[in-house]
């Protein structure tokens, strides 16, 4: 059972924060952002929900909390209305400066989604590329880290979980591809997007085919484990519980 809080929660920080690393590692994308006349800082006012704003820049696009510093913004009058934008394309209310939005949303935001669709949900023959898989993977990896994170505040089942972790940094990630870093702090979790450097728990995939195995789900993490090829490492309690939030995330995003 999804709620749409919580889900609402990882379209923001999952699904939507991914734009800042596809501006990074898509030629497309970054094209896209090369091309803009002038920056534009997109908030997103979900009432009951995240707020939170995309700063588009030529550089690229990073996600700040709040709406300081919009340039334009669209509001949503529930958690369910600002899912639609992101299952159904149906945008929101232009709640400041209502022509930048439309633009804006209409033309460089739906081009550089539709390319995050792609990678995200990719067809056989996208994965037959191998620099695509390995982009669609590492994608893949930013937002289930940010899910986690999501849910771990909102979702009811996943917060049990996460007020069982003690403070401390998780590293997740794929050797020598891509780290996450899961701060818990106060049974509050939030997400680094790089290796942390001391970490009191570990969990790392040996390989980006290992790894893209196990999203899709035709890999057995168990047999995986006990053949070597997942390292865990550090205080089991928290990768227990980490664990116990994946599978949450699994439903969400499925």
């Amino acid at each position: 059972m999804k709620d749409a809080k919580a889900m609402a929660f990882v379209n923001a920080y999952g699904v939507l924060a991914a734009l800042e690393n596809l501006c990074d590692l898509d030629s497309e994308a970054k094209a896209i952002c090369q091309g803009l006349e002038r920056p534009v800082n997109f908030c997103f006012d979900v009432k009951g929900g995240p707020c939170f704003t995309l700063n588009f820049t030529k550089d690229g696009c990073k996600l700040t909390e709040g709406d300081a510093g919009c340039t334009c913004k669209m509001s949503f009058l529930s958690p369910n209305g600002f899912n639609n934008l992101i299952d159904n394309s149906k945008p929101g209310i232009p709640s400041k400066n209502p022509k930048q939005v439309l633009t804006f949303l209409l033309g460089p935001f739906t081009k550089l989604t539709n390319i995050l669709t792609r990678y995200l949900r990719p067809s056989d023959s996208d994965l037959k590329d191998r620099e695509f898989f390995e982009k669609s993977t590492i994608l893949t990896m930013y937002v289930i880290g940010g899910a986690i994170c999501a849910l771990g505040n909102t979702d009811e089942i996943s917060k049990v979980s996460a007020s069982n972790i003690v403070d401390g940094e998780i590293s997740m990630g794929i050797s020598d591809k891509v780290y996450v870093t899961v701060i818990a702090k106060d049974h509050i979790l939030s997400l680094r997007k790089e290796k942390s450097e001391k970490p009191r728990a570990i969990m790392e995939f040996n390989s980006i085919d290992l790894a893209n195995s196990l999203f899709n789900g035709t890999a057995s993490t168990m047999a995986e484990l006990c053949a070597g090829n997942i390292r865990l490492a550090g205080m089991c309690n928290m990768i227990d519980n980490i664990n116990r939030i994946l599978d949450r995330v699994s439903a969400y995003l499925a």
